[in-house]
């Protein structure tokens, strides 16, 4: 009896406080450490256990790498970033950061099957309240690997080349 009572009083609580406009959802102030915590864990453990039967293709082809070049670019720059651009206003303060794929070791996670396997189910799907958009609705998954592909090699990028991967030449 107890311990209904208890769980009783604790979703009243949940209900009076969602309800009350306390928690301030503003962008510009970081969430208190425990709730950040949190939603780290399940964005990080929904993205893992959705995409652990995903079949990652050859990765490495460079006609793979380079035909996710002109997407990224289009699709992805502005959030995460370039060789040479060191924050975009949409970087610099979505909240959470997106992660910046011109950093190795940000991108180190992706050299792995697991690593491709959830970044292929992220550009497709998404992330509820980060900004990441849902691209499957409107690309194919070749499309999306192929970025995944360009995401994997973008550290080892200098501007220069990054132009050259990035530059659209059909008419899409």
């Amino acid at each position: 009896m107890g311990a209904l009572f208890a769980v009783l009083v604790a979703i009243v609580g949940v209900f009076a406080v969602v309800t009350s406009g306390i928690v301030n959802i503003g962008a510009d102030q970081a969430h208190n450490p425990i709730v950040y915590n949190f939603l780290e864990t399940v964005r990080n453990r929904s993205i893992a256990n959705a995409s652990k039967d995903i079949v990652v293709p050859d990765l490495e082809q460079v006609d793979m790498i380079s035909s996710g070049g002109a997407d990224y670019n289009d699709m992805c720059a502005g959030c995460h970033l370039s060789p040479g651009v060191e924050k975009t206003d949409m970087s610099e303060y979505l909240y959470p950061s997106p992660p910046n794929f011109t950093k190795s070791d940000v991108v180190d996670d992706l050299q792995t099957e697991e690593g491709a396997q959830e970044s292929f189910w992220a550009i497709k799907h998404g992330i509820m309240a980060s900004g990441m958009p849902a691209w499957g609705a409107t690309h194919d998954d070749d499309r999306m690997w192929a970025m995944v592909a360009f995401i994997r090699s973008l550290p080892e990028l200098d501007e220069s080349q990054y132009t050259m991967l990035t530059t659209r030449f059909d008419s899409e």
